[in-house]
């Protein structure tokens, strides 16, 4: 399993990259400005930066106690990827329709293009990840 160091290196990783990522893009899919999107970003980054902490340590000792490793087949990943996305938009979609003063239907409809974007970037980010930093057994 990942130490806590590496973990960290994980989490801000995947969050730093994705932010550089998003905040533009966002604010040129939603017609929003900048600053809002980066506001959602930011606060939505470091949310899910403590998740992605907390989920990777949950899904690492669900794999150890079914399979008796943590090496991830691709069926992992993707339920990885799923479930990872699916806690996150419990926990943020609240929070984006409270900033935005919009219903939860329309940030549900702004997320699910979110969602879209880091489903495909998790399961890029984490393959990735794992080639340049194996996981020592």
């Amino acid at each position: 399993m990942r130490s806590k160091k590496e973990r960290i290196h994980q989490a801000l990783s995947f969050e730093i990259i994705g932010i550089l990522i998003v905040t533009p893009l966002g604010s040129l899919i939603f017609d929003m400005p900048l600053s809002d999107i980066g506001v959602i970003g930011l606060f939505s980054a470091t949310i899910a930066t403590l998740w992605n902490y907390v989920f990777n340590i949950l899904f690492d000792h669900g794999m150890l106690r079914l399979y008796g490793h943590v090496q991830k087949s691709t069926l992992n990943r993707v339920a990885h990827t799923l479930l990872f996305e699916f806690g996150l938009l419990l926990i943020l979609l609240p929070l984006i329709a409270a900033y935005l003063s919009i219903t939860l239907k329309a940030a549900f409809m702004m997320d699910i293009y979110l969602v879209v974007f880091y489903l495909i970037y998790t399961f890029i980010f984490t393959w990735v990840y794992d080639r340049f930093y194996p996981v020592s057994t």
